[in-house]
């Protein structure tokens, strides 16, 4: 079974209806769940202003989203049946625009009317619809949680961008027993589930995830 690239956005609705702080929305994903975490992709800052650059993480980081997914997967009734939100400034364009108005910078999108800092501009056809938050929007996907970063595969997606193995920014499945949040930012993954299935993810060697109130200021580098 393949992921689907999906049309209908109503999945996304608990997402896009929230009333949560936009930063939280973003972070943590939608209020609810008993307990939230972050998944440590970087070591935390240990000074303000520190800079990402000046990180030397360990290799077994780099994997953790996967093994991340592998555990969340034995946490839900619907590992088959999962939702992908997938950032619409990830990838190339495989049109006739510029490569370089996929991806814009502040100083970018002040010469493009059509454009806002961190978004891409609209690129997409009537045939891509997309899942929009303020500042963000997004491509959504439907299909099992393994086949996570398969989206050029996907049925039905038009193709209009190349996304690689884009890392998605909104992960649930469809009993909504978990959900996982990564913004473009933070140097960590936000997740909101049951207590068990967060004290499980904490407990595990294999990651690096500490138990977070989401309504609180997160650790972030510069």
């Amino acid at each position: 079974m393949t992921l689907t690239f999906c049309s209908d956005r109503s999945p996304a609705e608990w997402i896009v209806r929230s009333e949560l702080p936009w930063q939280q929305l973003v972070s943590f994903g939608p209020a609810g769940f008993d307990a939230y975490a972050r998944l440590r992709l970087l070591p935390d800052p240990v000074r303000r202003g520190q800079s990402e650059n000046d990180v030397e993480a360990e290799d077994w980081r780099t994997d953790q989203l996967r093994t991340l997914f592998d555990v969340l997967g034995g946490q839900t009734t619907t590992p088959g049946s999962c939702y992908f939100c997938v950032w619409e400034g990830f990838g190339a364009a495989e049109s006739t625009m510029d490569e370089d108005a996929v991806y814009l910078d502040a100083e970018s999108a002040a010469s493009r009317p059509d454009a806002r800092p961190g978004l891409a501009p609209a690129l997409s056809s009537p045939q891509a619809p997309r899942v929009v938050l303020p500042h963000r929007a997004y491509w959504l996907f439907h299909g099992p949680l393994a086949q996570a970063g398969h989206w050029d595969a996907a049925q039905r997606w038009p193709g209009h961008h190349r996304l690689g193995d884009a890392e998605a920014a909104f992960v649930w499945p469809a009993d909504h027993a978990w959900c996982v949040a990564h913004d473009v930012d933070p140097h960590w993954a936000g997740i909101g589930g049951s207590m068990p299935s967060v004290n499980r993810l904490i407990a595990d060697p294999r990651l690096d995830v500490v138990p977070t109130d989401p309504t609180q200021e997160q650790p972030l580098y510069r």
